[in-house]
């Protein structure tokens, strides 16, 4: 996520957005064309395989109680959209879409907003979902919105999310960054994510995917799960309703509600990981991979201590651990509420990982990349592919349609 320190890291300059080679049809990406980023939703979740690298046994925190809500609507209303930190614990299955559009006034990027608002009430209303999309009940069908820097600067350039990623040293083999418009759709039931996605994208006629990514999530309550690599993922995170108002969201302003999101998509290494032995292993991610507690001590979702050493007097935490590398502590960042889906690409078997992760300052995460590129050995086994950021709006309330408080 980021290079350093905030007062040593380079200049940030609006980069240069990388798009692929002529844009994707609506409904190209339904075949699995996803502008050279993508994968069927159900192959995808269907090859990919949680606990790879992991004892299947293995107790992930919260395992049996993880699916307890699995399957009940989710209130797409409310001062935040739901898929960010509802519900508390990820549906299995997610579908990434980002689009381009040519918008060219903020009216126009406000009326697609409201058709888009307007759309996902018709798709997650279990009483009223229209049923020539989705035939059956939408379950815990959920629908994210984001508009990435070109749109947000449109509407007002001082709003957050207005100023895009940076091109990181890892970024060597990106293929995609950017894009202006985010549809993040999550499900325990898989097949509703491609029909609801293309209903969205009929609402917005002009729209081309720029890529799109399927993905899946292993057992775990919260947003710990293990990831490819078969570790768990998603331990440090804000986690009450006090951290998240100091954390991911935006407090004022007319964003106010909303959050920024950041959306990497990775390539993953899990053969040559797999090659290293469980106790090399455990040292890149500073965790043991049975039950995700820290190698410094205590229950898996307890903090890691930095400071802990051996009886020898080595670190417990390896200096070039993941866990030592992203800490928020080293660059004074806030925590982020981030978690990742894992996929397989059908055709080739690739392993991947999409990682999100939502802060009220993209800073938080520029920071802690530019760390994990200097000083995290996990980065030798991730290849990052795809790369955006967008401005996840504030949600609705009464008849408001959807980013109408970005007009104040």
């Amino acid at each position: 996520m980021t290079t350093g320190d905030s007062e040593t890291g380079p200049q940030q300059q609006r980069p240069q957005e990388k798009r692929p080679a002529p844009g994707v049809s609506r409904r190209g990406f339904l075949l699995g064309s996803g502008a050279g980023v993508g994968v069927g939703a159900a192959a995808s979740a269907v090859l990919w395989r949680p606990w790879v690298t992991g004892d299947p046994t293995a107790e992930s925190p919260g395992r049996a109680s993880g699916s307890a809500e699995a399957g009940r609507p989710v209130d797409s209303r409310g001062r935040h959209q739901a898929g960010v930190d509802r519900p508390q614990t990820p549906q299995a299955n997610a579908l990434f879409v980002i689009a381009d559009v040519p918008k060219t006034s903020s009216t126009e990027v406000f009326e697609m907003l409201a058709n888009l608002g307007e759309g996902i009430d018709s798709l997650t209303d279990p009483k009223g979902h229209l049923t020539e999309v989705l035939p059956d009940d939408p379950g815990d069908l959920v629908i994210t919105v984001g508009i990435g820097p070109q749109l947000v600067s449109l509407i007002d350039p001082d709003l957050p999310g207005a100023e895009p990623l940076p091109e990181f040293g890892s970024d060597t083999e990106l293929e995609i960054s950017g894009g202006d418009v985010l549809l993040a759709l999550y499900a325990t039931d898989v097949t509703v994510l491609h029909s609801a996605a293309m209903h969205l994208l009929d609402l917005v006629p002009d729209a081309s995917v720029r890529w799109v990514q399927a993905g899946h999530r292993g057992p775990g309550e919260g947003t710990v799960a293990r990831n490819p690599f078969g570790y768990h993922d998603g331990v440090v995170v804000p986690r009450t309703d006090e951290e998240l108002a100091e954390n991911v969201w935006i407090q004022g302003g007319p964003a106010a509600g909303g959050t920024v999101c950041v959306l990497r998509r990775m390539s993953l290494d899990v053969s040559a990981f797999r090659a290293l032995g469980p106790g090399a292993q455990d040292a890149v991610f500073g965790r043991h991979r049975d039950d995700g507690r820290p190698m410094s001590g205590g229950s898996p979702t307890d903090e890691v201590d930095l400071t802990a050493r051996t009886e020898t007097g080595d670190l417990t935490i390896p200096l070039r651990a993941h866990a030592r590398a992203a800490h928020p502590s080293f660059t004074g960042s806030p925590l982020m509420l981030r978690r990742s889906y894992g996929f397989a690409e059908p055709d080739t078997l690739e392993e991947g990982m999409v990682f999100v992760c939502f802060q009220n300052d993209l800073e938080a995460f520029v920071r802690t990349q530019h760390r994990m590129d200097e000083t995290d050995d996990l980065m030798n086994f991730v290849t990052t592919t795809a790369s955006a950021s967008f401005l996840i709006l504030p949600g609705r309330t009464g008849d408001q349609p959807l980013g109408s408080s970005l007009r104040s």
